[in-house]
């Protein structure tokens, strides 16, 4: 199944945050986002129905194993263009932010290419 660039964002994020601890809610989310309430909800509604996430009776947001899958691919991507960057001088402030705009659009070729190289 083909997901959205924002889609993929809050599927990282949902990972990140329950790499933290406990998995987190719609509002921990939107909070690391930046976005609104509604928004979160919306969009965590998307996750739902398209069986990237579950949503518990207490909130509580998790990842299916497709869920899953998915964060770990865009994880590992960020982490690797992120590193690929700042060793090219990339501050590492600004590799980050591009990271998490690139890693939406390289292909696997050229990530797989990347990682070789570092």
């Amino acid at each position: 199944m083909h997901i959205l660039e924002s889609g993929e964002m809050y599927i990282e994020t949902i990972y990140v945050l329950t790499k933290k601890g406990a998995p987190p809610r719609a509002i921990d989310v939107g909070e690391q986002m930046g976005f609104s309430k509604p928004s979160v909800s919306r969009a965590i509604g998307i996750l739902k129905k398209n069986g990237f996430v579950t949503v518990g009776e207490d909130g509580a947001i998790t990842l299916t194993d497709e869920g899953t899958a998915l964060a770990k691919k865009i994880f590992e991507r960020h982490t690797i263009l992120t590193a690929f960057l700042e060793k090219i001088g990339v501050p590492a402030e600004v590799a980050e932010q591009d990271a998490c705009k690139i890693e939406h659009r390289i292909s696997d070729d050229s990530v797989a290419a990347i990682k070789r190289l570092l």
